[in-house]
């Protein structure tokens, strides 16, 4: 399976981690985004969006990492643990995937890409949202050690993949007790989380250059 990809990117991150926990082997393809890989004739022809990450398996192309993970566990895993067939249990792991997508990754990106990428100043009310989102995932985890149920879900794996960005960038999961009783958790139980925190230390290493002059 081709898998297009940037180490640092929290959702190709969470794919990484989904395929080792089924033992899918991913045939990775480094599309540097600075550099303009991605709009590439040869890639916008397989991904129209030119977005990663992507897959290609066996000539099926998908994009978007939350559809990515469902389609993995649904294709290739050995039962369904980290994404149960009960109706239930699915819609409770399908609002976290999209409240990740929408809203606490989104946080991430509303508040530091325009810093990273446009050398905009810091806006108060973005972080905002990143606080309002953390106190959501927060009530979420109240009395309960995963995301979505009893056992680790690609719910945890998504999620486990943006927390663990945000930790290098100085924000305090301590505020958040429940969150971070689960991040620590969620590091011990989760397959590829070496893998995963080697590509947050790349996103590291981008934060300290970018804000070193700050």
């Amino acid at each position: 399976m081709d898998f297009y990809y940037l180490a640092g990117s929290a959702p190709c991150r969470a794919v990484i981690m989904t395929a080792k926990a089924l033992g899918v082997e991913l045939n990775k393809k480094v599309l540097n985004l600075m550099e303009g890989e991605h709009l590439k004739p040869e890639f916008v022809k397989i991904n129209p969006q030119h977005t990663i990450p992507t897959i290609v398996d066996d000539g099926f192309v998908l994009w978007e990492s939350r559809a990515i993970l469902v389609y993995l566990v649904e294709k290739y895993g050995k039962n369904d643990s980290l994404y149960p067939k009960d109706p239930e249990q699915q819609a409770v792991i399908n609002q976290r995937l999209y409240f990740d997508m929408g809203t606490l990754y989104k946080s991430f990106a509303d508040y530091y890409y325009p810093q990273l990428m446009y050398n905009k100043p810091a806006d108060p009310e973005a972080y905002k949202k990143i606080q309002d989102a953390f106190g959501f995932l927060n009530t979420f985890l109240e009395g309960q050690d995963y995301m979505a149920g009893s056992q680790l879900t690609i719910a945890d794996i998504s999620l486990l993949a943006t927390v663990s960005t945000f930790t290098v960038t100085g924000f305090q999961l301590s505020d958040y007790p429940n969150v971070e009783k689960w991040y620590e958790n969620a590091q011990t139980v989760t397959p590829g989380w070496d893998e995963n925190w080697e590509g947050v230390l790349e996103t590291k290493k981008w934060f300290e250059a970018k804000f070193a002059s700050k």
